[in-house]
């Protein structure tokens, strides 16, 4: 375990963020089904949640006839839920299993459907799971409000079945983003699924295509230096995608409605600050924005109200009482509703130790934090970042910050 302490200072300077973690996910996913090339070369330093997606497709790959074969999900939610139908899509006995909160993250919309498509579900309530026996196409129904990683594996999955298979929504699609990512990257490499009205049309017997796959940079990473530019630096974030179909993309607009100014030079966005003001914020589309949007709302002259986010109590930490805990300890005025957060801004906090809850979104938002404090800032379970940005706070120090990772034993 490790800390991190960070004293007050400004952002300044020129960052590349890491590729994308949720496009990542998917592109291994598919080249490796395509049996094409990894995806990132070897030596590659890469975030823990793509390193568990890549060892767990090997392990499907590498798999000997019929044993049941083990796939350790380590602590990732996309990896989890991408693979459990996918593996039943290529009709694998498997064991999955997974460390941190993942065991008791939801699975229970996969408990009932795969049963009644010829795949057998065995466990206590979370992981560790069995799944045995061949998925078999046909129609699946799921509710649209579920976390889009349930509709992602079903889509990535179904086209290797031997029939035809509707995916049906039976309420609006939430983080609907992400499910549009899916399909791109499924057809970057060579699968088609249709629209169709609440759902896809999915055709089966198509193969993935082995092809050379660039993952373009995470907007969600990099809202976090958004942040840092609107509430004092200016920075510029280089090689993101304008057109990206990342949901996090909103960051700009959000950011932009706080009161920044963005600025697009080719494929650079810069970012710099000026008077910013609350603004309401539906989070339905764009969970993992919620940490570093709060921090920012915690800094804004008036009130933000976030909603739509009770999905977050769910992730790897209950994301909402944990920024409501944090922000509020470093004298920031945060109210938590069943929903969501309401707060109101403050012209500067003051330092002081807070809980990095072992979640890599909320150490790095409460980083951000740290810039706009008048004293230091010590942040617990800064060894979380490895999760989906393990170079977050070299860049960080690069840029300007002060920020000490001490390593507790």
């Amino acid at each position: 375990m490790s800390s991190v302490k960070i004293y007050p200072s400004v952002l300044n300077g020129r960052i590349s963020v890491p590729p994308s973690k949720s496009a990542a996910h998917r592109a291994v996913i598919c080249s490796a089904l395509a049996n094409g090339p990894e995806i990132f070369p070897a030596g590659t330093h890469l975030s823990d949640d793509i390193t568990a997606t890549s060892l767990a497709m090997k392990a499907i790959q590498n798999r000997c006839g019929n044993e049941k074969i083990q796939i350790d999900c380590s602590e990732s939610g996309s990896t989890l839920r991408f693979l459990i139908p996918v593996a039943a899509a290529l009709g694998i006995n498997a064991e999955l299993i997974g460390h941190g909160r993942l065991p008791e993250r939801p699975i229970g919309v996969y408990l009932d459907c795969l049963p009644e498509h010829g795949v057998s579900c065995k466990t206590s309530g979370g992981l560790p799971l069995e799944i045995d026996g061949q998925l078999i196409p046909g129609e699946f129904v799921l509710p649209g409000n579920i976390s889009s990683q349930f509709i992602t594996g079903l889509l990535l999955a179904l086209p290797l079945l031997n029939g035809e298979s509707i995916l049906t929504l039976s309420s609006p699609l939430e983080s609907a983003g992400y499910v549009d990512m899916t399909i791109q990257i499924m057809r970057d490499f060579g699968v088609t699924v249709d629209t169709i009205e609440n759902g896809w049309q999915i055709a089966g017997n198509q193969n993935y295509l082995p092809r050379d796959y660039k993952v373009e940079r995470d907007w969600s990473q990099a809202a976090f230096f958004l942040a840092a530019g609107a509430l004092g630096g200016k920075l510029a974030l280089q090689g993101l995608n304008p057109n990206s179909c990342q949901g996090d993309l909103a960051a700009e607009t959000l950011f932009q409605a706080f009161g920044a100014k963005t600025e697009w030079n080719g494929s650079v966005l810069s970012v710099s600050p000026h008077q910013l003001d609350g603004i309401e914020i539906d989070a339905s589309q764009i969970p993992d924005l919620v940490p570093v949007l709060a921090v920012t709302a915690a800094l804004c002259k008036g009130q933000t109200r976030i909603y739509n986010a009770q999905r977050l109590r769910i992730k790897e930490s209950d994301r909402l009482a944990a920024m409501a805990d944090g922000l509020t300890k470093l004298g920031g005025k945060v109210m938590q509703t069943d929903d969501g957060l309401v707060i109101e801004g403050v012209a500067r906090l003051h330092g002081g130790e807070v809980d990095g809850c072992n979640d890599h979104r909320i150490v790095m938002a409460l980083a951000i934090a740290a810039l706009n404090t008048d004293g230091c800032v010590t942040i617990s379970d800064a060894q979380s970042i490895q999760k989906s940005y393990p170079t977050f706070f070299e860049d960080y120090n690069m840029l300007g910050g002060n920020a000490n990772v001490v390593n507790m034993g």
